[in-house]
Parts: structure tokens; C-alpha cells; sequence
């Protein structure tokens, strides 16, 4: 099948042109080569394929079955050429991109809405995953590129920093007057209570032990020994920073992500003797694989954005 492929372009132009002069001169190739290609295939296959008239070659019953076949192959490759010179003029591709759903909402669709009004051709999965299965989807070759905290190690992965993410502790103004009055009472004492004895006493609000972000803070609280008696765990963001919003407990978030509302007023930061250090976050892909132009397009297009 291989070594016939070059013989099925010369049969195939000498079944449209109908003459083997013609053929040849849209081949760039002897009348003689034609011939013999000809006559190669036909060996090969155990069949004559053209008849000779006074204007030139027919296709023989067993030709006009091949051609059938040999025209649905050569017409899907000319699709096939012209659907890469659509890519490439266009910037048609598609780009798989794995991110967990907070900072999907936080810092990947700022990217994506400039990136595709930039390149509207360009098609776009999300997979919206906790960072350790997408981390997992990338080593797997199953996304092109994943939005994460800096892992720890960074085998054959290639890692953008957008810079640093910090949580914090926060509530309403109301809802941390009335923890701390409640807790000095407890403790019947008047003097100001520790951020480390309102966490105890606080319905505290956290992401789920699926979340790498839970991972990090549980750290946290067990090197500082806060241990709450309360605990209302949530899948997203969005649903702590909502649930503290109506005073249901003190949240631990993302700053960047509540910056309108400490601002407003609406939540307030509960200052902790130790703060939380940053986590860096930022794009990560394989950089032992071949990337496609459109996921070589998003990357400079972060880079330059970023630098």
C-alpha cells in the first residue's frame, strides 16, 4: 500500500485529464514514467485499470471502482490541507486548560477574556478540577496547560509564576464584636481576646480536604494549635466568601479575592499574630512535548500580559 501511494497521483491525474500528454504535464514527470507507473499498478493489483481510444485513456469497470476510492482519499486530503491553512491563517486550534473553580473565576477569566477577543478562532475547554487532579491531568498529557499553586516539584513541568495569593481570616464587623464579647465573657475577663481564641470559639468556614488550599491551611492551624469546635467546611470560594458575608462564621480566604468587600466594609480581616505566607500561583505546562500554535499563542500572550 505504501510504495503504490505515489502511483495512485499518477493514476488519479490520468483518470481526470483523460490523456497521459496532459498527465504528464501536470506532473512534471515523462510520458514514458506515466506509462510505466501505470502499468506498475495495474501489476500490483492484478487488474487493467485504463483503455486506450483515439483521444487518449478511459477508465476500464475495474478503473472506475478504484477511482471512486482513490478520489474520496485525495478529496480528504485536500480538506485536510485546507483545513490547516485556515488554522494557520485564522489561528483556528484549540486550547485544554485545567484550573480549580476559584481561581477559574479569579484569575483565569481575566486572561481568557482578552485572550479570546484576541484570537476568537480559538477553541477553549476548561476543566474545572481541585489543583491535585489537575496537576495529575497535566503529567498525563491530558490537559495543554493548568492554572496551580507552584508545586513542589517541577519534573518536566515548566512553571509561569503570576506572583503570590495570601489567605486571611475575615467575618463581619458584627459577627467579630459579638464572638469577642462572647468569648471574654466565657473567660470573664475584659481584656482584648487573641485572633487564636476567636478561631476556637468562631464557626470556622473552610474549603472541603479535597482543595489544596484546605491542605495548606490545616497546616497552618496545626502548627498555631487552633483547633475550632465549630466547623462548616464548603466546595468553593464564592460560597465562604458569601456565607461570611452574612455572618455566619469567620471564612478563610483568598485577600486578592475580597478585596471589594474589605474595602466596603462589608468583611473585616481578623489580624493573626502569624500570618499565612503566600502561595505562589501561576501557569504550568510539560515542556518535554511539542506544544500546538494555539497553546504557543496563550502562553506568550500571559507572558507579555504578566512581564
Amino acid at each position: 500500500m505504501e510504495q503504490n501511494l505515489s502511483l495512485y497521483k499518477v493514476f488519479y491525474t490520468v483518470a481526470n485529464t483523460g490523456n497521459i500528454s496532459k498527465a504528464a504535464s501536470e506532473l512534471f514527470i515523462s510520458q514514458p514514467a506515466i506509462s510505466k507507473s501505470i502499468r506498475k499498478l495495474e501489476q500490483s493489483l492484478d487488474v487493467t485499470l485504463f483503455s486506450r481510444n483515439s483521444r487518449g485513456v478511459q477508465l476500464t469497470e475495474e478503473g472506475e471502482v478504484l477511482y471512486g476510492y482513490v478520489q474520496s482519499a485525495f478529496y480528504s486530503l485536500q480538506m485536510g490541507e485546507s483545513q490547516l491553512k485556515k488554522i494557520n491563517d485564522l489561528g483556528i486550534g484549540h486550547l485544554h486548560i485545567g484550573v480549580s473553580t476559584t481561581l477559574c473565576k479569579y484569575m483565569l477569566l481575566p486572561y481568557l477574556k482578552d485572550f479570546i477577543a484576541a484570537h476568537p478562532h480559538i477553541r477553549i475547554t476548561i476543566e474545572c478540577q481541585s489543583t491535585n487532579h489537575t496537576l495529575q491531568l497535566l503529567k498525563e498529557n491530558k490537559i495543554d496547560l493548568g492554572l496551580i499553586g507552584r508545586p513542589e516539584r517541577l519534573h518536566h513541568i515548566h512553571f509561569d509564576s503570576l506572583g503570590g495569593i495570601e489567605d486571611i481570616f475575615v467575618s463581619t464587623s458584627s459577627y467579630l464584636e459579638n464572638l469577642s464579647l462572647r468569648t471574654r465573657h466565657q473567660k470573664k475577663s475584659q481584656r482584648e481576646v487573641a485572633p487564636e481564641e476567636i478561631l476556637k470559639s468562631a464557626t470556622l468556614m473552610l474549603l472541603d480536604k479535597e482543595n489544596m488550599t484546605r491542605q495548606y491551611i490545616d497546616d497552618y492551624l496545626s502548627l498555631y494549635h487552633i483547633e475550632s469546635n465549630n466547623l462548616l467546611e464548603v466546595s468553593t470560594m464564592d460560597l465562604l466568601i458569601e456565607f461570611a458575608k452574612v455572618g455566619l462564621g469567620v471564612a478563610c480566604v483568598i485577600r486578592q479575592f475580597v478585596e471589594k468587600e474589605l474595602k466596603e466594609g462589608s468583611l473585616v480581616e481578623i489580624p493573626m499574630e502569624a500570618s499565612m505566607s503566600k502561595r505562589e500561583i501561576g501557569f504550568a505546562y510539560l515542556d518535554n512535548i511539542q506544544q500546538t500554535s494555539a497553546v504557543k499563542e496563550f502562553i506568550e500572550f500571559y507572558r507579555n500580559r504578566t512581564s
